[in-house]
């Protein structure tokens, strides 16, 4: 059934073809073209329902849509992750694709990611509040990746405001998260990185220009060769 449904939804690609052995990553860059508001189980049995892909945030100043701005980010990272020998797949490669929340985490599952990155942004009500925060699963239901995902946020913490100069939102930066579909359904590591808020005008100026969109990439190769040291 969900081969089914990837097929019918995009080509997710993005494998290198490479002969290192180096860990195989799998990218989500987060929504979608069109929302999809049908609901779905927050987590495997559960009888908590939630929508299976929201519409995202946008730009305050540059107007640009998260969806379009988290596949920017997405590509970039995928090749820079292949030009250094990573096995990469991603969840989609185009705007105009309907994959739910644990779809997309399903997908990563097949491919026996070490890592799963899901790339996101921010947005807030108070268009002072900036900074990057990465998040990770923290549930009875994903007990098996917890510690690992969270020495993996921690780690990408590090590297992405060492390469960005940012500030940490939400006080650490790190933020724990028991109600997130992509994680619930997860089976491999895996941290969602909201890049900056799109609800400042600053740092969305900064996040929609390709020099920090780079710096941030940076932060995340980095971030995630540290990692498997």
């Amino acid at each position: 059934m969900l081969s089914l449904l990837i097929g019918s939804a995009t080509p997710m690609e993005g494998q290198a073809k490479s002969t290192s052995k180096k860990e195989t990553i799998c990218i989500d860059p987060g929504h979608q073209k069109k929302q999809n508001l049908g609901k779905e189980p927050v987590a495997p049995k559960s009888k908590v329902m939630k929508v299976k892909v929201s519409a995202g945030t946008s730009g305050i100043k540059t107007k640009i849509p998260e969806y379009k701005l988290n596949l920017q980010v997405g590509l970039k990272l995928k090749a820079a992750l292949v030009k250094k020998g990573y096995h990469v797949h991603m969840t989609r490669t185009t705007h105009d694709v309907n994959i739910s929340n644990a779809e997309r985490a399903k997908y990563c599952n097949t491919k026996k990611a070490a890592l799963t990155v899901r790339i996101h942004a921010d947005g807030s009500t108070d268009r002072k509040v900036e900074g990057i925060s990465v998040l990770y699963p923290d549930d009875q239901v994903t007990k098996a990746i917890n510690k690992t995902s969270k020495k993996q946020a921690s780690i990408m913490l590090k590297h992405l405001i060492e390469s960005t100069n940012a500030k940490k939102s939400y006080g650490t930066g790190l933020v724990p998260r028991t109600d997130l579909t992509g994680f619930n359904w997860s089976k491999t590591p895996v941290v969602l990185i909201e890049m900056g808020f799109m609800s400042n005008p600053t740092e969305d100026q900064k996040l929609a220009s390709d020099s920090y969109q780079k710096k941030l990439v940076n932060g995340m190769v980095k971030g995630i060769e540290a990692s498997f040291k």
